[in-house]
């Protein structure tokens, strides 16, 4: 029985060695150099963002919000500002300094809300794109609640260019 043993000790010993030492083995790949980058967190609210469409510059649809209005639009840019009562708007910008251009975001109908600490996050919306001049009550309301607008009128009212969105995605670089 001892001698039994043995052989099959032996067996398993040369069957592990000879997996090893197969000249038909290919050599394993070196590990990459450059390791794949680590996927973002998005937090995604209303309806999808279609991934493939091309999004618009904050800048681009300011520049021309006669070309965009009553249009669909992807839009991407820097959240500068949201809402601190709610989530129910934020500021859409081209970085965080409040000299460059930017619009408000709300969201159709009401439907969703942002988290009220979106400020500082990226985001890709779907929105439409509207033109408008909002009286100065509206204007004292969203001021309370930290908006600011660089097209307000000595009587308080403001022109605004607001994209009314049906789908969100935030994420933090």
């Amino acid at each position: 029985m001892r001698r039994w043993c043995e052989f099959v000790a032996t067996l398993v010993c040369l069957n592990v060695l000879g997996c090893k030492a197969q000249p038909d083995a290919k050599p394993e790949a070196p590990p990459s150099a450059a390791a794949p980058a680590p996927a973002r967190s998005v937090q995604k609210f209303g309806a999808a963002v279609p991934a493939a469409a091309p999004a618009e510059s904050v800048k681009n649809v300011l520049q021309q919000p006669e070309q965009f209005a009553g249009k669909d639009v992807v839009v991407e840019g820097h959240v500068r500002r949201a809402c601190t009562r709610k989530g129910c708007w934020m500021e859409l910008s081209t970085g965080a300094e409040p000299q460059l251009p930017g619009c408000r975001v709300s969201f159709k109908d009401y439907g969703f809300f942002v988290p009220t600490d979106s400020a500082g996050s990226t985001a890709r919306v779907e929105a439409k794109v509207e033109l408008s001049q909002l009286d100065p009550r509206h204007v004292a309301h969203m001021e309370s609640e930290g908006a600011t607008f660089a097209n307000k009128q000595a009587d308080g009212s403001a022109r605004e260019v607001r994209l009314v969105a049906t789908g969100v995605e935030l994420w933090r670089q």
